[in-house]
């Protein structure tokens, strides 16, 4: 059996939370996962002990949550706002919730998911907001580090949709590069950041793709022919400075994100062993599966 300080994970229903739970059970590490939702818990395979029904949002609920734990992991944020919630409610007052917490408890390490690049786009909403918890997570005296990760796998989805209606659409000439990388490499890099010295961490997957060959992939993938149609790039532009000016930023803070983050190289240290070509055949098996009565 081995030994290892008390995890608390907050965000441990979401895409990487899971992957981090499976890390967690794999290595026999003493932990509790935080969540509202007790069942998507439980059907993880997680002990009562291991389960925490809270509500990040509710300061409240948090009491006491963190005895005796050693480390906070937080992948708590929302990509699209949903609930009527914000950026600002979720991405930095959630996490200051938890801050707040882990230093009432004392906790020694908190280990934030943020993004990569994420200080050059704080004018975006989402990262407005993660960057302003990493400012109060930098000053708040605690052991720290900052995970940056180059997009995640699911967030490639996009991709595949397009390839099951026969093209791919694409802004610019596609040739912007970028490594994701998947949540189960990601979730190794989240454990090992728990003893690990360096504040900050970027990483991305194995395999540094332009957008073009990503689009290739997922139309392989769908076992459809290499049709990509290029959007010239002032569309996107436009698009972004449209949907700021006479929308909310409850509607544009989501629009404005990839697209933003889709006109430009974003390459991260490599890590992993997950390729993306892989990932794009099995959701697509996985929804043929779905399909078949």
């Amino acid at each position: 059996m081995k030994t290892h300080k008390k995890i608390a994970l907050a965000g441990a229903t979401g895409y990487l939370g899971r992957h981090i739970v499976h890390q967690l059970l794999l290595n026999r590490y003493e932990f509790v996962a935080l969540a509202r939702n007790v069942s998507k818990l439980q059907a993880l395979g997680l002990a009562e002990s291991q389960i925490a029904e809270v509500q990040v949002t509710e300061p409240e609920t948090l009491t006491n949550v963190f005895e005796g734990v050693d480390t906070v992991i937080s992948t708590v944020g929302i990509t699209r706002q949903k609930d009527g919630l914000t950026y600002m409610n979720v991405d930095y007052q959630a996490n200051m919730n938890l801050l707040n917490e882990a230093l009432s408890a004392g906790v020694r390490k908190f280990v934030y998911v943020s993004a990569v690049n994420g200080q050059q786009f704080r004018h975006l909403k989402i990262m407005e907001a993660k960057e302003k918890f990493v400012d109060a997570l930098q000053a708040s005296g605690l052991e720290y580090t900052v995970l940056r990760p180059n997009g995640f796998f699911s967030d490639m989805q996009d991709f595949l949709d397009m390839a099951r209606r026969g093209r791919v659409y694409l802004f610019g000439n596609g040739e912007f590069k970028l490594n994701p990388i998947h949540g189960e490499d990601l979730a190794e890099v989240c454990l090992q950041a728990v003893d690990s010295n360096q504040t900050e961490i970027s990483v991305g997957g194995p395999d540094v793709l332009t957008q073009n060959q990503i689009g290739e992939l997922a139309l392989d993938a769908q076992s459809q022919p290499a049709k990509i149609t290029h959007i010239p790039d002032w569309v996107r532009k436009t698009a972004i400075t449209l949907v700021r000016t006479f929308t909310s930023s409850k509607t544009y803070g989501p629009i404005e994100f990839f697209p933003t983050m889709m006109g430009q190289d974003n390459i991260a240290p490599h890590y992993g062993h997950h390729r993306l070509a892989d990932f794009f055949r099995q959701q697509a098996r996985n929804k043929e599966k779905v399909l078949v009565p």
